[in-house]
């Protein structure tokens, strides 16, 4: 009898131990390979400031055949092997970037995001990522639970998801939205203000949620940080059709971007426009170029409140005066 179970015992043991090696190799190829892909990642970004550093260098040598100038005293010594290369670089107007790289499937596949909220949360912040959910096309809303951003982060890589959306609140008000792009970031922090619910607006008898992909407006969105913000909002929503009569707007100002979003309706001789909500104001104030859970990933841009010039400067747009750029797909 004896003998008889401790056999027994021995083969659930092994059968355990079987599993749990197996498991664990499986556990083990997914994270090389996610190092494999992000080692990659970060060396591809690293020749980035070269590469722009010779599309300048060419672009000189370019102007200065063209007008006839001296060469720089710094372009002389490559001016050949410049030159040579340039008849191979007609058809590139700009290098290409790791920004090419985050987004290189946008207009190929549509994404896929993931909505979730912070731990506990309450019934308006359950209400509110419930209408957010109804704002992206394609998008799914899950309850956090116990689960850690460690763990949201590997569910959204094991099932192909193109961003991560996280909503915080403060005394049951949303004041924060954290939009992280997977498989390599970048993860952009905004903060929430003046949030309304559908429920909140006089035209919500009136109005119904549209699942069409929706139209885009960008307004005021013209510095280099203003453009890298728009591109991470941009490339949540997948590719409309021009006939969908649903609009969302981003309009900046002073570095406060106003979010609405509209339904329309033509009628002869104008244009009918319902609010369908929710609306809200959005402010960036942190870019990193990891996704959410690597906390060491390095900081693209940090909103600097206590600099002397701080409160003169207009981050997303162009201090200088002139009409504001806007840009519609």
């Amino acid at each position: 009898m004896t003998d008889r179970f401790l056999h027994v015992v021995s083969k659930t043991f092994v059968f355990f131990l079987s599993s749990f090696l197996n498991s664990s190799t499986t556990v083990f190829i997914m994270l090389r390979r996610q190092i494999r892909e992000r080692r990659s990642y970060v060396y591809a970004k690293s020749l980035e400031t070269q590469e722009r550093q010779t599309y300048e260098r060419k672009q000189q040598l370019k102007d200065a055949l063209n007008n006839g100038k001296s060469l720089a005293t710094e372009l002389k010594k490559d001016a050949k092997r410049l030159g040579k290369e340039l008849e191979f670089d007609e058809a590139q107007t700009d290098p290409t970037t790791h920004v090419d790289n985050e987004y290189s499937r946008a207009g190929i596949s549509d994404p896929k995001i993931v909505i979730t909220t912070s731990r506990d949360p309450s019934s308006k912040l359950l209400q509110f990522s419930k209408e957010i959910r109804l704002v992206f096309p394609n998008s799914h809303r899950i309850n956090r639970g116990n689960y850690v951003v460690k763990e949201l982060a590997d569910a959204c890589r094991a099932n192909d998801v193109t961003d991560l959306i996280v909503l915080h609140e403060h005394r049951g008000k949303p004041d924060a939205m954290i939009v992280s792009h997977f498989p390599h970031g970048p993860t952009v922090y905004f903060t929430l203000s003046n949030v309304a619910l559908r429920h909140d607006i006089a035209t919500y008898q009136n109005s119904t949620v549209s699942e069409q992909y929706p139209h885009l407006i960008f307004e005021n969105f013209s510095s280099k940080l203003g453009e890298r913000v728009r591109d991470v909002l941009k490339h949540l929503f997948p590719v409309p059709k021009e006939d969908s009569k649903r609009v969302m707007t981003f309009a900046n100002e002073d570095d406060f971007i106003s979010f609405r979003h509209h339904v329309f309706v033509k009628i002869p001789r104008q244009v009918q426009l319902a609010e369908v909500g929710p609306r809200f104001e959005m402010k960036p104030y942190e870019i990193r170029q990891g996704t959410i859970e690597q906390a060491e990933a390095e900081r693209e841009w940090v909103l600097a409140h206590y600099s002397r010039t701080a409160k003169k400067r207009s981050m997303l747009s162009d201090s200088r005066p002139g009409p504001s750029k806007k840009s519609k797909r």
